[in-house]
């Protein structure tokens, strides 16, 4: 169908049919289903009109991945799920059926570390409580294991737009959502007499609550309220509100029997207040309704309306009948559904001889890479905006590699909503946002990583920004004020920007009362990306002097490399980014500083009271980034054999580091070098090694979509340098994928036409790109495609070979290589 989006864009969008994946219990069958997808497909191979059955949400759900499986939207702001005892819990969620359920709450992040975050506004049923004031209400005394299928596994299923859990208890919890709205339901066994169902105002993923407020109406069991809470990354805290309504399915649930408020695990029947029980201190405490069961002969099973809001909970009533007015559960989950696989949809893969795993993986990856940031708009208690909002950024330096520019692929409107927020942000606060969590900064990680994100948009949509409503002056204002500004906190906004203009590299002595002194290395060579990002916008405006200045300052990445520094059992590995004084001299950190090999096996974590230099990364991982300038990062290394010899040492000897960021260009960087073949095996291996379909499939924390979005690139035989008109090309993992982009109302198709599998450990097999052809012609590279391609709906075909010899292009082609920026690229 066409739909006139709010921004002046006439779009073509795919609706598509709902199907169902099943782990360990069926899915219900909704009783409508949405027409196939519209969206362009070539003849050849069958569109997927519901990817949504390929999606496992509980992909890296145990072993720290931190994935929220629950129900949610796309970039929705509920995201109602499971809370579970695990230390592990960030997502409220652990697959590891050991550990027992807490309640079922509305917001989530997904894959983070830090504190755990949200995990507000719990539900929780009873049907075992000898009387009202038995119940046990705290956390601790009411937690229940899960039942256990054959396997051993939970008796959990998802899929997107739906949870469902079976409790040892014998009660059946159904979870779905709207944006700011969750659905719940709760199925009792037959026979219980006295259906209890809980609200816990106060209990987050930190216990962090003051402040509580509640009012609840005995007649109809309406319960509103709120409390301030600490987030999870950062030094503020923030509001949240519920409202929170119940209705009976398929009979009249009336008035409750029973109600009452509960503090700790004291319920009290016949109290409506809250305060009367609230003595200042932090306690858990909520509501507590006992009500009529169904009819004799039918299980009763109760619907639980959960409204959220951060600015009331007047506004969380609100919310919660604009959305889901009728209680309709079917209803709201197919809906949700539909939403997913309209976004899903648009990237088509053919699954002809790829194993299921590998579809399954593929769209379980940018399935997450949909769950946040999150979608606030109206929802923002700072000040009042007409302009979208966005929050669970968490964080700009985990996403703006891979996530924002697979949105430009399939998904440049949400991109746009998502730029405009920004902006709006820098309008009010100074500078773009970094860190946030629920309206709240957090600290800092690498420092204005916005700036490629807005230059991400702006160098692809730059002439169809206006109609997407993004000011190209606004933007590049608020560019300008990272670069330029420093902030009076720079751990929480903007970055050392006084520092970094005087020296052009950030010491490490230097002390300043606006953040503390740490990551000094690692945030130069951040920031000459980010100025990389702020020159490549300036040239598209026509400022020629801007683009010259942070030109030049996109090359203070070797203000920072010391050509002395060694690594121990690295023959031939000679010159390493090293943390340096204002003067001028060098300090040392150990190359091997915060890798597997290091000595004091340090981390390299968020810790002011660290000097090493770096962030969540080796001295050897940061001496590869400079994704902007290769060639110049080769000449510092030695030339082009002393290059591939330190790609090849890293990887053997296993410095590279799959669950961390700053490594995922990596694997591709022998396209440099033009030995694209080694980068096409690397990047293969890494998917072999470190991701698959199992709860415990990913190498680390999701880290918001991150880690989704890495291996959705890697399967599609792409990789994105941000702000720029390039993907470096390698070979998909299908024999055909195609990329439908709303705002051209364009597919894109790359097709290999002599696919022959993909082999299970990465290594070798027909895989390595010969050549390309680009609408029928042969192509100036066969290691990237320029954006052009993905604008027009282009055909490329990809000639596979079994030589991991293949090269650029052939002898004598001229700008075969990958640009960079001391070449000419980007010019």
């Amino acid at each position: 169908m066409r739909l006139k989006i709010n921004l002046g864009v006439d779009i073509l969008l795919p609706v598509l049919i709902c199907s169902g994946f099943v782990r360990g219990q069926k899915e219900p069958t909704p009783n409508e289903r949405p027409e196939a997808s519209s969206a362009p497909a070539d003849p050849t191979f069958a569109v997927i009109a519901d990817p949504a059955s390929f999606v496992l949400p509980f992909i890296g759900t145990t072993n720290g991945g931190h994935v929220f499986p629950g129900a949610t939207l796309p970039h929705g702001m509920v995201k109602v799920g499971m809370d579970t005892d695990s230390p592990g819990n960030h997502a409220g969620y652990d697959g590891d059926p050991k550990f027992n359920v807490t309640g079922f709450s509305q917001l989530h992040d997904s894959g983070t570390g830090g504190s755990v975050p949200l995990s507000n506004f719990k539900i929780w049923p009873f049907n075992q409580c000898t009387s009202f004031e038995k119940c046990p209400t705290s956390l601790t005394a009411r937690k229940t294991l899960r039942k256990l299928l054959p396997d051993g596994s939970p008796d959990d299923f998802a899929a997107p737009g739906y949870f469902s859990t079976n409790l040892t208890n014998s009660i059946r919890v159904e979870l779905t959502a709207t944006r700011r709205t969750a659905l719940h339901r709760y199925t009792f066994p037959a026979g219980t007499l006295h259906p209890r169902i809980m609200v816990d105002l106060t209990n987050d993923g930190q216990r962090s609550s003051t402040n509580p407020v509640m009012t609840l109406d005995p007649e109809t069991a309406k319960v509103e309220g709120g409390a301030s809470f600490a987030a999870s990354f950062g030094p503020g805290r923030y509001e949240a509100f519920t409202c929170v309504t119940f209705k009976g399915e398929g009979y009249d649930l009336g008035k409750p029997i029973e109600y009452g408020v509960w503090q700790g695990n004291f319920p009290v029947r016949g109290t409506t207040d809250i305060q009367q029980m609230y003595f200042g201190f932090v306690s858990e405490m909520g509501a507590l309704f006992t009500f009529l069961p169904a009819p004799r002969g039918r299980k009763t099973t109760i619907l639980v309306r959960v409204g959220v809001s951060f600015i009331s909970s007047r506004q969380a009533c609100a919310n919660a009948e604009e959305e889901i007015p009728d209680f309709g559960f079917e209803r709201v989950q197919r809906e949700a559904r539909a939403q997913w696989n309209d976004v899903l949809g648009r990237i088509q893969v053919d699954t002809r001889g790829v194993s299921k795993e590998t579809v399954q993986l593929f769209y379980s990856s940018l399935y997450r890479t949909h769950i946040s940031p999150a979608d606030y708009t109206g929802e923002n208690p700072k000040w009042t905006s007409t302009e979208p909002y966005y929050d669970s950024l968490y964080c700009n330096w985990d996403t703006y590699r891979t996530l924002y520019p697979l949105m430009s692929l399939h998904d440049p409107v949400a991109f746009s909503r998502i730029v405009r927020g920004m902006i709006d942000i820098q309008k009010h606060e100074g500078w773009l946002p970094e860190c946030r969590g629920a309206t709240a900064m957090h600290f800092i990680q690498g420092g204005s990583n916005a700036d490629p994100i807005l230059g991400e948009f702006f160098v692809k949509f730059h002439e169809h920004a206006a109609a997407m409503g993004v000011s190209a002056d606004d933007l590049y204002n608020a560019l300008l004020a990272d670069a330029e500004n420093e902030p009076p906190n720079w751990n929480l906004q903007g970055r050392q920007a006084n520092a970094w203009k005087k020296l052009n590299y950030i010491p490490q002595e230097m002390t300043a009362p606006g953040g503390a002194n740490t990551k000094q290395a690692s945030r130069t060579l951040e920031h000459s990306f980010n100025d990389f990002s702020i020159s490549q916008v300036a040239k598209v405006l026509g400022k020629t002097e801007d683009a010259r200045k942070y030109v030049q300052r996109a090359g203070n990445f070797v203000n920072v490399w010391n050509p002395n520094i060694t690594v121990p059992g690295g023959p031939g590995v000679i010159g390493m980014v090293q943390p340096r004084f204002a003067d001028g001299t060098f300090n040392f950190t150990d190359p091997r500083h915060c890798s597997i090999h290091d000595p004091e096996m340090a981390t390299c974590f968020l810790n002011a009271a660290r000097r090493d230099g770096f962030y969540e990364g080796s001295p050897i991982v940061y001496s590869q980034y400079v994704p902007h300038d290769n060639a110049k990062l080769m000449k510092l290394q030695g030339g082009l054999d002393k290059f591939v010899s330190r790609l090849d040492f890293i990887f053997e000897q296993d410095y590279f580091e799959s669950t961390n960021e700053p490594s995922q260009q990596m694997p591709y960087m022998y396209h440099y070098a033009n030995r694209p073949g080694l980068s096409t095996q690397r990047a293969r291996q890494t998917i072999a090694q470190f991701f698959n379909t199992s709860t415990n499939g990913l190498p680390g924390n999701d880290d918001s979509g991150a880690m989704g979005s890495y291996a959705a690139f890697y399967l599609t035989g792409l990789y994105p340098l941000p702000a720029t008109r390039q993907f470096l090309l390698s070979s998909p993992y299908f024999p055909q994928i195609s990329f439908f982009n709303p705002v051209f109302n364009s597919t894109t198709t790359i097709r290999s036409i002599n696919f022959k599998g993909n082999p299970a450990d990465g290594t070798g097999g027909r895989v390595f790109v010969k050549s390309v052809k680009v609408d029928g012609k042969p192509y100036k590279s066969h290691c990237y495609l320029d954006w052009d391609v993905f604008t027009t709906g282009a055909l490329v075909e990809l000639t596979l070979t079994e030589d991991i010899g293949v090269q650029c292009g052939a002898e004598g082609m001229d700008g075969a290589l990958p640009p960079s920026l001391s070449t000419g690229g980007y010019d």
